[in-house]
């Protein structure tokens, strides 16, 4: 039986839709460096496409799989997730070198920025910007929310819980923590219902 991200035995190169081989300490490193360093406001989005597109380390199913594990840790989704795929490839020193990817870069960059806005904040040119890059952001969510729920569509039970915590969080505005904690038993549920 394949893992989720081994690729075909009798594969000589990765064709389209086909995971390639695990990424090196290395690879994982630059590959998080790199999102780090494009991802402000919101990196999940291009994430997701850097892991199950481009780099094709992880297939959708997988991947969505390891961040809805990684959304009931404490700390910051996308975080949690490079650490996840670090330890599932090379263990604790690929969990250390997708996170040091992940942080170094966007840390100087904000740090940098700070003392750039500090001096300039009262500028309107800098709050329209600033305005601007999140709607940026937000489409970026949206549109990677809908790419997840690509393998949700036949699957009634798991549309049905994602429609209820859409209701619950987004439209009644109920509290994170408590709707998780209804909302995942009955997702476990769901799928027990589904698989029989």
């Amino acid at each position: 039986m394949q893992t989720p991200h081994a690729p075909p035995a009798n594969s000589q190169a990765p064709e389209a839709g086909t995971l390639r081989a695990p990424p090196s300490c290395a690879a994982l490193f630059t590959g998080f460096l790199g999102l780090g360093l494009i991802g402000f406001g919101g990196v999940l989005p291009l994430a997701r496409h850097m892991i199950v597109e481009d780099k094709r380390w992880l297939t959708a199913e997988a991947f969505a799989e390891m961040l809805g594990l990684c959304q009931f840790l404490p700390g910051g989704n996308i975080i949690n997730l490079s650490v996840a795929i670090g330890l599932e490839f090379r263990g604790v020193a690929g969990a250390v070198s997708a996170l040091m990817g992940l942080i170094l870069g966007p840390t100087a960059v904000v740090i940098g920025l700070g003392v750039i806005y500090d001096r300039f904040r009262d500028d309107p040119h800098l709050q329209h910007l600033f305005a601007g890059l999140a709607a940026a952001a937000a489409g970026l969510l949206v549109a990677t929310a809908l790419k997840m729920l690509l393998p949700l569509r036949r699957n009634l039970p798991g549309l049905a819980i994602v429609l209820l915590c859409f209701l619950a969080i987004a439209v009644l505005r109920l509290p994170l923590l408590p709707s998780m904690a209804v909302l995942a038993p009955l997702s476990i549920l769901a799928v027990k219902w589904s698989s029989r």
